[in-house]
């Protein structure tokens, strides 16, 4: 956990997602970015992102969604309810 926390990375599921990513690049023929005692591909990619070789980012910030509402909407149906009532 504390190279998890000197490589910024705020969670364990987190470390999984982006170690997947590099073992997936691995496995697409990316060259490793140090050497490994193990052949297994997962576990190259998980040291290469606890020794901080691997740049990661959060990604873009979202856009706040902006929700369109009908104008008038909401109260003509609310004064169709009330003269229904009334009637």
């Amino acid at each position: 956990m504390q190279r998890m926390a000197a490589q910024n990375i705020d969670s364990k599921y987190r470390l999984i997602l982006i170690a997947a990513e590099r073992a997936e690049q691995l496995l697409n023929g990316a060259r490793p970015k140090m050497e490994h005692p193990s052949i297994k591909v997962a576990r190259s990619a998980m040291e290469e992102v606890l020794e901080g070789l691997v740049a990661w980012d959060y990604g873009p910030t979202p856009e706040p969604v902006v929700e369109e509402s009908e104008e008038g909407a909401s109260s003509d149906n609310g004064d169709e309810v009330e003269s229904n009532l009334g009637a």
